[in-house]
């Protein structure tokens, strides 16, 4: 509880953490924000859900079978004819629609319909960047969760036991950390089909290393104290004293460090899609906006927001960072409501 006081005590890093949990909130109702399909539509008595079931153009007086565009300006006019109405997102684009009806060359700049205009593709550049952020946020968060969960393991296994397996084990970390990490990547994106779980493993596969020696140094600590010795004489297994008791006592690296890893995934993943080496093609993200941007140097508004949202990301996980650590910091009091923590 006192480190939760002190952490709110932050005004920047607690600031940080509430507009961090409001973007993500509105980027994962991102479908709600940005279509091309009417949340609701009454047309002739009925009520239709396009966001969840597209229908037939021919059921809103179109000439074809086919899924219903609802940007066909004929469309639109039979839908908002007189007893039938529709109720759009604030953003009518999603991240893969296609302005067919704009009066620019693409890349647009931004107009009234794209607020920050489209990409060399006619896709809309806002849409995209609601749908790459939530894609890197949660990207993020996957890869931080893989790369704790077997930091903590292998630190936690080589900190308890130490002697010959913290030896070995330290000799293989060494051997498989100076492996070449981009030019795997490189090898494995031309041989298997890019998607988001295979850049998890792959960057999994190298991420761990750096927190499994904070936990390892936790364990060689704590392991030597006195109740890790009272729990051992009372007759616990290993499993039971390194999950019951050291554990929970080692986990203030790992938690100090989560919005650091975070970063660092969402970095990752940027430059991976910069260089086209990241998600499959099509998929919105911030460094396939990045990449088109350098591409478009005139087209400056397609560099300029995506550097705001990237950079905004990076600072607000920077600020919660410090002041988890200044939370967990044992060295450092401050001041809170009720005493002094």
């Amino acid at each position: 509880m006192s480190r939760w006081l002190r952490f709110k005590n932050s005004r920047v890093g607690y600031a940080s953490l509430w507009l961090f949990m409001i973007l993500f909130g509105l980027s994962l109702c991102a479908e709600l924000i940005a279509n091309d399909k009417p949340l609701i539509v009454r047309y002739q008595g009925h009520f239709y859900f396009p966001i969840i079931k597209n229908q037939p153009e021919r059921v809103f007086g179109g000439d074809f079978a086919t899924p219903t565009d609802f940007l066909d300006p004929d469309i639109r006019r039979n839908i908002t004819s007189e007893g039938n109405w529709a109720i759009y997102p604030p953003i009518t684009y999603s991240f893969e629609t296609l302005n067919y009806f704009s009066n620019v060359p693409n890349p647009a700049p931004p107009s009234r319909e794209n607020w920050l205009g489209t990409d060399d593709r006619g896709r809309d550049v806002l849409a995209r960047l609601i749908y790459g952020f939530r894609l890197s946020i949660l990207f993020g968060l996957a890869l931080t969760i893989v790369g704790v969960g077997v930091g903590i393991i292998t630190g936690s296994l080589m900190g308890f036991f130490g002697g010959k397996f913290d030896l070995v084990s330290q000799r293989l970390i060494e051997i498989w950390s100076a492996m070449p990490e981009l030019y795997l990547l490189i090898i494995f994106a031309s041989i298997f089909n890019p998607s988001i779980w295979l850049l998890i493993i792959l960057l999994a596969a190298f991420g761990w290393m750096g927190l499994s020696d904070y936990v390892r140094a936790e364990f060689f600590r704590n392991r030597a104290l006195e109740y890790v010795r009272a729990a051992r004489a009372l007759g616990l297994t290993n499993f039971q004293i390194m999950r019951r008791h050291i554990l929970p006592n080692s986990l203030t690296p790992v938690i100090t460090f989560l919005p650091f890893r975070m970063s660092a995934a969402i970095l990752s993943l940027t430059s991976l899609d910069f260089l086209g080496l990241g998600v499959p093609p099509g998929t919105p993200s911030l460094g396939e906006l990045l990449s088109q941007g350098k591409s478009n140097l005139d087209a400056w508004w397609i560099s300029l927001s995506t550097f705001v949202v990237l950079v905004t990301t990076l600072l607000l996980l920077t600020f919660m960072g410090e002041a988890l650590r200044d939370a967990f910091d044992t060295r450092k009091t401050s001041t809170v409501k009720g005493g002094r923590s």
